[in-house]
């Protein structure tokens, strides 16, 4: 049914792993993505998008309109690298001292982009594309970002889609979720604050590091005791920092907390209990302790209908074996949850880049992009469009 699409990519493919290589050797962290963007931006441009810039930044919209269909569908990729080096050893590996793809996003954007390319010369449906390439995705907010500097009002989605690469899961296989598919992640910081002194005079102080050591005992009793048992939660204590002598009791000390879960509501729950622990626990060593909300992401809830639909593409270009409706649930964030918080009529998928032996998982430093997931990515994305928009 879609093997022209599959042919055509395919006589494309070599052109766009080229342009996904060149996009590794230069990575940009969140925010930072002028290069990528003005790449991105000019070759929608040549081929005919109307194209909008400055959404978070770095963001670009590619808007193609063809006939007088009324629906809208928007898909997303998104552009940043992370704040880490690669030691991939391929010959494309990043330039930049500090910064590499380590997630693939330097793949998505390809995908998306060879995508694009085709669309725009084939025009066979009737409706509103919006091509979404989504800043910061590693910072947890760009999406954020991106929904209120006005988004979804500057350019409606009837339904709105975005995949992801995932070692470990067999290769170009396509794996889907209904409702919540990935988990939640807040950054809290807990400033405690005592009295210091001399480390031998203990007495005539209040030690924060003490102090913050039994807030981290204690915050392990929320998830144990506070969450139901067949619910999924996390709070990793990730750094606590408090001084650097020996013979110094300190009065200041800061602690760094990573918080999952799979459920609004838990999510809700660990933030009230982590500040009452906090707060509680410090008074009663005579200390204080103050939680900052440093940032956020919500849970990704897909949409049945959406990822029914997504499903039901996948299912007839590659047929049933290679579709997996039954995907587990991930402890890891992703920032297209905003996206989907405000319009939730889309799904995210994943599509397997292979489980061989000794594979490497994404924000490794060994890690690279599976270039054999271009071509069915970007022909299923011209699938999606062709038949929501037919």
């Amino acid at each position: 049914m879609y093997q022209h699409i599959l042919k055509a990519i395919g006589e494309s493919a070599e052109r766009f792993i080229g342009i996904r290589h060149q996009i590794h050797q230069s990575p940009e962290v969140g925010f930072e993505e002028t290069h990528t963007s003005d790449l991105v931006a000019g070759m929608l441009k040549d081929w005919g998008y109307e194209v909008h810039r400055g959404l978070a930044r770095t963001g670009v919209v590619g808007t193609l309109k063809v006939g007088n269909g009324s629906k809208r569908l928007g898909i997303r990729a998104d552009l940043d690298a992370l704040p880490m080096s690669e030691n991939s050893g391929k010959a494309w590996s990043s330039t930049v001292p500090g910064k590499f793809h380590g997630c693939g996003h330097d793949g998505h954007t390809a995908i998306l982009l060879c995508a694009a390319e085709y669309l725009a010369k084939t025009r066979n449906f009737d409706g509103t594309l919006h091509l979404i390439f989504h800043p910061a995705e590693e910072l947890l907010y760009g999406g954020k970002v991106m929904v209120h500097d006005g988004l979804f009002e500057r350019f409606p989605c009837d339904t709105i889609f975005a995949m992801h690469n995932m070692p470990g899961f067999r290769e170009c296989e396509f794996y889907f979720r209904k409702g919540a598919f990935m988990a939640s992640s807040d950054t809290l910081h807990i400033e405690v604050n005592g009295v210091g002194g001399h480390g031998a005079i203990p007495e005539k102080t209040i030690d924060a590091t003490l102090v913050a050591c039994q807030i981290g005992i204690a915050l392990q009793s929320i998830v144990s005791r506070n969450v139901s048992p067949f619910e999924a939660a996390v709070i990793t204590i990730g750094s606590i920092q408090s001084g650097e002598a020996a013979n110094i009791i300190n009065s200041k000390a800061l602690m760094k907390l990573s918080v999952r879960s799979l459920n609004p509501a838990v999510r809700t729950l660990l933030l009230k209990r982590i500040d009452e622990v906090a707060r509680l626990q410090a008074q009663s060593f005579g200390a204080t302790a103050e939680v900052i909300h440093s940032n956020g992401s919500p849970v990704l809830v897909n949409g049945d209908d959406a990822t029914d639909f997504a499903v039901e593409v996948a299912r007839d270009m590659f047929g049933h074996d290679k579709v997996h409706t039954d995907a587990p649930q991930l402890p890891g964030s992703e920032d297209f949850a905003f996206m989907l918080e405000a319009n939730p009529n889309g799904s995210y998928m994943l599509i397997g880049a292979g489980d061989e032996p000794g594979y490497c998982m994404v924000h490794n430093p060994g890690y690279d992009f599976n270039d054999k997931c271009l071509v069915p990515a970007a022909a299923y994305w011209c699938a999606v469009t062709e038949r929501y928009l037919k």
